[in-house]
């Protein structure tokens, strides 16, 4: 079956999220035709469950806080591998998408002078973290959603792009078809724009949710020719759910600690204080990672395999104010009032800080016509992602890859197209449709019990190359899927893609960790307890000629002097490199750790 509906647009993008949506928003406002797909309905997709808020220094509530200061908890924080230009970027433009977004309906919490509030998130000097409750990627995702509404841009759900069509290193559009009803459609655009989310699902603990963030989106930009980096920087959150199973991994937002929720183990010590004595809960999220996860496997964990984050002290009023999913989440699915007892969390797989490579200007990814946006690309987070900066960093980002797109489809003459890249896109479909004797969903749970055993928290060599090899069982089981049409639709067709982009990421993953021997932020290796001297490089990822994986190294971009001197200005030390942090794998010890008490 070769045939397709088709449809052309200026702009086309690929992720229905906040990024998706924000870059679709200022193409139209450029006067492009925009169509936006989308994998899940609209108003369920990944951007809800951003809870706890968004980044930026407005002083409102520390007047003393700056985007300097932004900048440097932001590019200290990512040990020194994040892109300076992308954080600078971030860090200035914070404020100005913020107050954008308030005005388009996302109701952040007020002050009495009605200038919008700020609370502490782990890690940063200042309370700059904006926030509707712990529902602000949900209130932020609305706002969207109406605004491009009134703006009468179309988003069509359930539409599941298989294929980005490249001819010629130019991208000219996409394949994709109905979860529903199988229809295929050739969406034609001048521009395209990635924002799929990243690969947090491939973990067995994880606070994605079924069918999201399986690392689709980043499949796509390696065929179409584009690169990874940094795969190996997977954030861990510290505090996901424990129990019941079918929640395990569900996140419970930065926002109970940033509101004065305090760790304990089983023998009731606040343990914080074994890592970093200052800034306790509200440490960087690697190292508050690492310090649940010790305290779990060094024996002083909860009976179901946490530790205890308890709110209890505060008022039931204020809980329910500030925290009002929170509490209801877990009265709803284990009838804890966190009011009175705490809760048992534990880390999971939280946020790909790796992903497709971009210019930091534009989010161009060296594809002709292909850009890119949100969580499935690299550059800002380094290795250690700060809370609150991934909201900024999809309306920020998204914003500026629709302008780029938009300009792009101004200035092109010709748009191309080629009927032997749709009939190959085809030909890709038609070939998963068969009978077979493997089904997706228990191979794509196989796939995360591997991630989690392997690729977790703490990761060494044995682990890995033992992740690799039983990946690569998997690969064969994935070549007799059994994939047809039935009465629920084309679910066994998204999962059969859903698996092999999921095998690929987790492989690049892998792989990646593999050759990052060290230890740096989210990246915790227990046979290369330290830094690296040679570490100060993002490691790229791409397919060579036989659609293998290749990976190679790149020097990190170096600061340049006025960001350098920001930087020794505003945390007060000298000769900065990049690599002020460290997280051992046993920080308890603090004789033999060498984790300062702050930064």
């Amino acid at each position: 079956m070769n045939t397709h509906l088709t449809q052309i647009s200026n702009v086309l993008i690929i992720g229905s999220g906040g990024a998706g949506l924000r870059a679709a928003i200022e193409a139209k406002q450029q006067g492009m035709d925009v169509v936006v797909l989308g994998k899940r309905q609209r108003t369920d997709v990944h951007t809800v469950l951003a809870a706890g808020g968004i980044n930026a220094a407005f002083g409102n509530v520390d007047t003393d806080d700056s985007w300097e200061q932004h900048f440097a908890d932001t590019y200290i924080e990512g040990y020194g591998l994040s892109e300076p230009e992308v954080v600078e970027i971030m860090a200035k433009e914070s404020p100005a998408i913020v107050e954008e977004i308030d005005s388009w309906g996302a109701n952040f919490a007020k002050l009495e002078n009605g200038k919008i509030d700020q609370r502490f998130f782990g890690a940063h000097t200042y309370r700059r973290t904006c926030y509707s409750g712990d529902y602000t990627g949900r209130s932020i995702l609305f706002a969207l959603i109406n605004k491009a509404k009134s703006l009468d841009i179309p988003i069509l759900d359930s539409q599941y792009v298989s294929d980005l069509l490249v001819d010629d290193n130019v991208c000219f559009g996409a394949m994709a078809f109905d979860i529903q009803s199988g229809e295929r459609t050739v969406y034609l655009a001048d521009s395209i724009i990635v924002a799929a989310g990243g690969h947090t699902r491939l973990w067995r603990k994880s606070s994605s949710r079924r069918n999201e963030n399986t690392g689709d989106g980043f499949f796509l930009g390696l065929k179409a020719g584009c690169k990874l980096s940094d795969m190996e920087m997977v954030q861990f959150h510290p505090t996901g759910m424990v129990i019941p199973e079918e929640m395990a991994g569900t996140l419970v937002t930065e926002a109970v600690r940033g509101e004065g929720g305090k760790l304990v183990n089983s023998d009731g010590e606040r343990f914080m204080k074994n890592y970093d004595s200052e800034r306790m809960e509200l440490s960087t999220r690697d190292r508050v990672a690492m310090a649940n996860y010790t305290e779990i496997v060094e024996g002083r964990g909860s009976p179901n395999g946490g530790v205890y984050l308890d709110i209890s002290h505060k008022d039931k009023d204020f809980i329910i104010e500030k925290l009002p999913r929170m509490y209801r989440q877990f009265l709803d699915t284990l009838m804890i009032d966190i009011s009175k007892s705490p809760m048992e969390v534990s880390p999971t797989a939280h946020y790909s800080m790796g992903g497709i490579v971009v210019t930091p200007k534009d989010h161009w990814t060296g594809v002709e016509g292909l850009y890119a946006a949100g969580e499935v690309t690299s550059g800002l987070h380094g290795a250690n992602r700060l809370g609150g900066n991934s909201l900024a960093e999809i309306l920020i980002f998204g914003k500026r890859a629709g302008a780029a797109a938009s300009q792009r489809s101004k200035e092109i003459d010709v748009h191309i197209r080629s009927k032997k890249v749709i009939n190959e896109a085809h030909e890709n479909l038609n070939s998963w449709i068969k009978n077979g004797s493997e089904v997706a969903r228990p191979l794509q749970r196989s796939l995360r019990n591997i991630m989690w055993e392997y690729g977790g928290v703490v990761k060494n060599k044995e682990k890995l190359e033992k992740g690799l090899s039983e990946i690569e069982g998997l690969k064969e089981s994935s070549k007799n899927l059994d994939v047809r049409p039935d009465s629920e639709g084309y679910q066994d067709l998204m999962l059969a893609f859903d698996l092999e982009a999921s095998i690929a990421s987790s492989e690049a993953t892998l792989k990646s960790a593999l050759n990052r021997e060290e230890s740096r932020g989210a990246h915790q290796r227990d046979d290369f307890k330290d830094l690296s001297e040679n570490g100060n490089v993002n490691i790229r990822v791409e397919l060579d000629d036989n659609k293998e994986i290749k990976l190679s190294k790149e020097k990190i971009p170096q600061l340049e002097k006025k960001l350098k001197n920001l930087i020794n200005k505003t945390v007060e030390i000298d000769n900065f490199e990049g690599c002020l942090l460290y997280t051992s794998p046993s920080p308890r010890d603090v004789e033999e750790s060498r984790m300062p008490s702050s930064a």
